[in-house]
């Protein structure tokens, strides 16, 4: 910018001429470009840290889901060996109560007694 500069003054106005007025609009321009730019800048920033935060929760709920699955994945294996448990011990229940049946029949203290036959 050219530092000379005319001023003229009258009794209710002061004018005051730049010699290169293209030169203050450009500056006015640039600096408000520059504002701009700053302002997409941190608005591009801002967009950014937001996307990252997204991020960050999508990956700690993908962990999370992966987590329960190998929980589920466990419960169900635990629930399919309690399972079988639960037949081999019904099997031998059953082994167990006609041996018994076969030992109560056996034996002549767990006979019944005919309490019709002996009145008579």
């Amino acid at each position: 910018m050219d530092s000379t500069c005319k001023v003229e003054e009258d009794s209710t106005f002061t004018n005051i001429s730049l010699t290169d007025d293209t030169e203050f609009s450009s500056r006015t321009l640039y600096s408000r470009e520059s504002l701009h730019s700053r302002m997409m800048n941190a608005d591009m920033d801002a967009v950014e840290a937001e996307n990252q935060v997204e991020l960050e929760e999508k990956t700690r709920l993908i962990n999370q889901v992966l987590e329960l699955q190998h929980t589920l994945e466990d419960l169900s294996a635990r629930v399919d060996a309690v399972k079988e448990e639960n037949l081999k011990l019904k099997s031998e229940n059953q082994v167990l109560g006609q041996y018994i049946e076969n030992l109560m029949s056996a034996s002549s203290v767990f006979q019944t007694t005919d309490t019709k036959s002996k009145r008579k």
